[in-house]
């Protein structure tokens, strides 16, 4: 009985697996290739200009319809305090204050801020330089880590006292649950929460 030659006996790659490996390949190609010239096909959206108050400064700004508002903050302004997270509004990382409410400006259009009053973490010291309130609570309180989710974090504690949100420790951990740490140091956020709520109140 003849022996079946080393090489075929050999594991590796197969006529029929490369083959089939190939035409994966050109197929996923193709496909890019298709999509890529779908979107070279689709007219650009016209930019627009906006006007909106940022920390106290009137901007004007072209933007895009579909430009989000921490992309306009980030990218065209360059106030980068601002994050981006998880970009779909679950972690609260780009919150911002739009006309006096906590918004995930992720989800906010630029142009729906046309007008407004934004103020971002970059606006709260003050002209000398002396931090906010609530920026020196989280820093006396070692309430951030890594911190990330620092800047979403203070705009949403100001913002839930502000909203009368801040009656006790339990109220203060459900109106702040829209804001995620992945360091875990919630106890010490809300122990900044107190703080800045009692020295407030007198």
């Amino acid at each position: 009985m003849p022996k079946t030659p080393p090489d075929l006996r050999r594991p590796g790659v197969s006529r029929r697996g490369f083959l089939q490996g190939s035409s994966v390949v050109a197929g996923s190609l193709g496909i890019a290739a298709g999509a890529a010239q779908a979107q070279d096909s689709m007219p650009s959206a016209e930019a627009r200009t906006i006007t909106m108050n940022v920390n106290g400064k009137v901007r004007s700004l072209s933007v895009e319809p579909r430009t989000t508002l921490v992309e306009a903050l980030r990218d065209t302004l360059g106030m980068t305090g601002t994050k981006i997270g998880c970009n779909q509004g679950q972690c609260g990382a780009c919150t911002v204050l739009l006309n006096g409410m906590r918004v995930n400006s992720c989800l906010t259009l630029a142009v729906m801020a046309e007008g407004a009053e934004v103020v971002t973490v970059e606006g709260l010291a003050d002209p000398n330089g002396d931090l906010h309130p609530m920026q020196a609570a989280f820093a006396e309180n070692d309430a951030f880590q890594c911190g990330y989710c620092t800047p979403g974090q203070i705009m949403s504690a100001i913002a839930c006292i502000d909203e009368g949100h801040a009656g006790d420790e339990a109220e203060i951990r459900e109106y702040m649950s829209g804001n995620l740490c992945r360091c875990g140091a919630y106890p010490n956020i809300v122990a900044a929460i107190v703080q800045v709520r009692d020295s407030q109140q007198g």
